[in-house]
């Protein structure tokens, strides 16, 4: 497999050139051999899970040093295993997925044979972000070449020892002409955008989405999109507040919150607050008792994403809003290591209310009725997830019928995120498309109709010339 490269010092013309080059490659080996058999595509998952599993702990390292310092328990439970697991379902299901659908002709079209044939795309391109480098990666890998494809993954820039890291993992599995990893900064990126791929998958910010998806209608090609938001929890005035604090913290606390389904803010009745901030300072402690120093607390990635955070706090601050760090010390700068940050009542306007968090500062907005937080986030961009805290069933089933988001979770976070056989994606401004599952398969097939006939055709009597009778009883009884 050979691996585009992108070290510093290469002209960037050189780089776009030998960008080029590799796709040219995969271009032309689709056009040789574009529906590789069932026992092609099982084969290469097989190899890749055991390549995968030869080289989990160099991966887990390597994330730790381009982070700083990562929670291995977060390497292997958010970036590892997942993989795996979709491995297990993807090769279980895959054959099932690639027959062929039976359609009905229907009445006026009888006697038929109509079935979609679910068909490679070609060359797929995946653009992979910096929180979850193996899991962004692998799983859209994986489903791309179970559909056929062929794939030229972006690797992030931020995490360059990961990046190398895979490279070398799917050295072992994939040819040249199959799999390309490109490494590179957002010059290389954009490079990439603009290669007429047959269907592209971003996962990143929204901004970046839309520069994504504009580069990629130039040449027609078809967009995933899985971007970030600002997704919500709201906590019912029904539910015990430990309850609600330790399932919210779990999914805020992994990999220090820096995941695109992270809770980003909170909704709690007014007289619920103090509580429930006692209950957050209750488990956050639990979850870990030697405060940041803590080998599970994961540092954020990099200085610049850093700085964004401590800036949304020095906003905060100069406003007057109230925030609660939740271990002393609250911030180590030379580690960039932050415990989590309760910001009480933050105005609309206020930056941390603009901006999609992804580290751990949590906005705690109070409310009287909670009807009145469904009306307003009716008026907000669609998050990528939306988060519930009750056991009020009548509560449970009026916000999933009225409310959108890309996925709804009751009593817990981030979960519906592992389930490996629903559809995974966003909706309005946290993206468009879904991968994980059929649906996953799907988005990187063509579902091509064929229509057969046999020496019958009934089809001639609808000819010219018109007006014979039959016709005439025929629209009379098919327009009923």
């Amino acid at each position: 497999m050979t691996v585009v490269s992108m070290t510093t010092g290469i002209p960037a013309e050189q780089q776009i050139s030998e960008l080029e080059s590799q796709f040219a490659k995969l271009v032309a080996k689709t056009t040789q051999d574009p529906d590789p058999a069932y026992a092609e595509r099982i084969r290469d998952l097989k190899h890749l899970q055991k390549a995968l599993k030869k080289h989990a702990d160099t991966i887990v390292d390597a994330l730790s040093q381009d982070y700083g310092h990562r929670s291995r328990t977060d390497s292997l439970m958010a970036d590892i295993l997942p993989c795996f697991q979709m491995l297990h379902y993807t090769k279980r299901k895959l054959k099932r997925w690639m027959r062929p659908s039976r359609r009905s002709a229907g009445l006026l079209l009888t006697p038929a044979k109509v079935e979609v044939h679910y068909q490679p795309l070609g060359v797929v391109g995946i653009i992979v972000p910096w929180n979850f480098p193996i899991t962004l990666s692998l799983i859209p890998l994986m489903t791309a070449i179970a559909a056929g494809n062929r794939v030229m993954l972006k690797m992030s820039e931020f995490t360059p020892l990961t990046a190398q890291a895979v490279k070398a993992m799917l050295a072992e599995v994939f040819d040249d002409d199959k799999v390309c990893v490109v490494e590179g900064d957002v010059s290389v990126a954009e490079a990439f955008t603009r290669l007429p791929f047959d269907h592209l998958m971003f996962t990143g910010s929204t901004e970046v989405g839309k520069k994504v998806m504009k580069a990629a209608s130039e040449n027609l090609t078809p967009v995933t999109l899985e971007l970030g938001g600002k997704s919500p929890v709201i906590v019912g005035p029904d539910i015990d507040p430990m309850l609600a604090a330790e399932r919210m913290l779990f999914g805020k606390n992994l990999n220090a919150g820096q995941i695109c389904v992270a809770p980003d803010h909170v909704f709690v009745h007014e007289d619920n607050l103090e509580e429930f901030v006692e209950a957050l300072r209750v488990k956050w402690n639990e979850a870990y008792p030697k405060g940041i120093q803590s080998d599970d607390r994961t540092a954020i990635v990099t200085e610049r994403q850093f700085s964004r955070l401590t800036s949304l706090m020095e906003d905060t601050d100069k406003r007057g809003i109230t925030t609660i760090p939740l271990a002393d010390p609250a911030i180590l700068p030379e580690t960039r290591k932050m415990a989590l940050h309760l910001v009480i009542n933050p105005p609309k306007d206020s930056a941390i209310m603009q901006q999609e968090i992804f580290g751990p500062l949590l906005p705690i907005i109070t409310y009287q009725d909670v009807h009145d937080v469904l009306n307003a986030l009716r008026h907000q961009p669609r998050p990528l997830a939306l988060y519930l805290m009750t056991l009020d069933q009548n509560f449970i089933q009026h916000t999933i019928r009225h409310t959108h988001s890309g996925s709804i979770a009751v009593n817990d976070t981030i979960m519906q995120v592992a389930v490996d056989d629903t559809p995974f994606g966003g909706i309005g401004a946290s993206g468009m498309g879904h991968y994980h599952g059929i649906e996953g398969f799907r988005t990187f097939s063509h579902a091509k109709t064929v229509f057969q006939r046999g020496k019958l055709n009934p089809g001639k009597l609808m000819a010219p010339p018109y007006g014979k009778w039959w016709q005439k009883v025929m629209f009379k009884f098919f327009l009923r």
